[in-house]
């Protein structure tokens, strides 16, 4: 097909393109700075696609689907961009098939809960939605990947929720290098920059989020009723993510321990001073060093019946694996691990490295009652005043959150670590961690959290 045949049919699908923006920006005022973000580029052969910066189309599948349906390029728009604003395309070691079901599936939940389009698969949708996911909130990316990954579906299953849920491509969202996004052998290739900037990108689409959540809160309230998924897909992915091994490193203490000092120790005047004088080195290494480590703590676990096994284990395992690490701990600590509901379970104290691999190995739950958090708050009390402990740092309790707080702040400060979303008020004086199940893996997660 020769320019002069295809510029009329190029022109028409800008046209429709701008006129679907429009149409987006009318009907859902709070994504008019997210639909500025991307600009049209077109690409010949392809369907549309996005890098995070721009939009890449093919007019031969715009007028194709608007011909369709009049509202079809929109829905398909409103698809990409939901993508962009829950940065679905910046994502690090993922299976490429699972992430990308897992991402169409989330925006179409989305796209389900706002109303605005219908479709004849719609009703299909609802029905696969339904029943995708763990039980309890809301269906994020992150979270059904998780259950992809752990439910992997047949391969034909897998190709019939692809065509179901998928609306554009993501080819771009796993290149790195230039490359022509048509994949119809003999199509020439054309000099677009597909290279990004990940970072610039990605720090532009997580202001748009915020500033989208906030509008969501406040100004247009009507929208976030309409669309529960997207207002808890938005807070969840703005909110503050922590390095639980970071986290619990600032209940450490500082201190002395024998290890060489490489800030303080030259080996050019050590080794000179060796070869000069035989056995009178210059300078002599530091035989200690100061270091904040962790000699005195408390882990307090709820093993009462509304929190999950797996998670308490996950849990331990982790914060095991943080404590084993030589840079982690003092080789003489007093550790308090409490297994708790409504009482006082068990007391498992640790000194040293070889008491924690002992806990680990014969480590079983008891509990599953109710859940009381003042019992543990007075066991610890009482062993202070017993002299058990000198410098408490702090105390650390993994639980729902769900019981009875102490009504005076402790000596030593309080965190209460939640997995997930849903907990209760604190009391001003508890310290508050929100981990995801994948924050608690061994390894920070560089992509998919």
């Amino acid at each position: 097909m020769s320019n002069k045949t295809m510029e009329p049919a190029q022109q028409l699908a800008q046209d429709i393109l701008k006129l679907s923006f429009n149409l987006l920006r009318v009907r859902l005022r709070f994504l008019d700075l997210a639909l500025s973000g991307l600009r049209l580029h077109q690409a010949p052969g392809a369907s549309l696609l996005t890098d995070g910066s721009r939009l890449y189309y093919g007019a031969a599948h715009v007028l194709r689907r608007y011909k369709a349906g009049q509202e079809q390029v929109a829905r398909e728009l409103l698809h990409l961009v939901l993508h962009c604003v829950l940065r679905h395309m910046f994502v690090g070691a993922v299976a490429p098939e699972l992430w990308d079901l897992a991402c169409d599936m989330a925006v179409e939940e989305i796209i389900l809960e706002l109303g605005l389009f219908s479709g004849p698969e719609d009703a299909l949708r609802r029905i696969e939605l339904e029943g995708a996911g763990p039980d309890g909130g809301c269906l994020t990316a992150e979270r059904l990947y998780r259950q992809l990954r752990e439910h992997p579906p047949a391969p034909e299953r897998l190709e019939e929720l692809a065509r179901l849920f998928q609306a554009d491509s993501h080819r771009l969202w796993y290149r790195r290098e230039a490359a022509s996004p048509s994949s119809k052998p003999g199509v020439q290739r054309q000099e677009l920059d597909f290279g990004r900037d990940d970072g610039q990108a990605e720090a532009r689409w997580r202001l748009l989020g915020q500033r989208m959540q906030v509008e969501l809160e406040t100004i247009s309230p009507r929208w976030g009723s309409s669309s529960a998924s997207l207002v808890q897909s938005l807070g969840q992915l703005n909110r503050r993510r922590y390095d639980y091994a970071a986290f619990l490193k600032k209940f450490a203490v500082s201190g002395e321990v024998l290890k060489v000092s490489d800030d303080g120790f030259d080996p050019i005047f050590y080794t000179y001073g060796l070869a000069l004088y035989g056995n009178l080195p210059l300078v002599e290494p530091l035989e200690y060093r100061e270091l904040r480590l962790i000699r005195e703590f408390v882990v307090a676990v709820d093993t009462s019946a509304s929190v999950e096994g797996t998670l308490v284990q996950k849990f331990i395992q982790r914060t095991y694996e943080i404590l084993q690490s030589t840079e982690s701990f003092f080789s003489r600590v007093n550790l308090h691990l409490l297994l708790c509901d409504a009482e006082i379970q068990e007391d498992i104290k640790i000194t040293c490295q070889q008491d924690l691999e002992r806990c680990m190995a014969g480590l079983s739950l008891r509990g599953f009652g109710g859940t009381d958090f003042r019992p543990v708050f007075a066991y610890v009390d009482n062993l202070i005043r017993q002299g058990e402990f000198a410098n408490l740092k702090g105390l650390l309790y993994f639980t729902d959150g769900y019981g009875t707080f102490p009504s005076q702040k402790p000596a030593y400060d309080a965190a209460f670590v939640f997995l997930g979303q849903g907990h209760p008020q604190l009391p001003p004086w508890a310290i508050q961690l929100v981990l995801e199940e994948e924050e608690l893996a061994a390894e920070p997660s560089s992509g998919v959290y």
